[in-house]
């Protein structure tokens, strides 16, 4: 089963490694950024290697059967 969440964001954009932490979906950023290394994390349907990258408004972060969807 899918566990989708939804983030609120509060400016421009997020860097991803953060996005995973301030979610839950992660426990530190570090973490975050292991995970995003490994290349399970995918951004709109893409693997994201970047670990620092800017996700905005209006984008799905996927991982596993994790989805998060990123809102204003």
């Amino acid at each position: 089963m899918t566990q989708r969440l939804e983030f609120q964001l509060r400016g421009e954009f997020i860097e991803l490694c953060n996005l995973l932490k301030l979610t839950g979906v992660a426990d530190s950023g570090g973490a975050g950024k292991a995970l995003v290394a490994e290349g399970v994390v995918s951004v709109d349907g893409q693997i994201e290697l970047r670990k620092t990258a800017k996700i905005r408004a209006g984008q799905l972060v996927e991982l596993g059967d994790i989805e998060i969807r990123v809102i204003t």
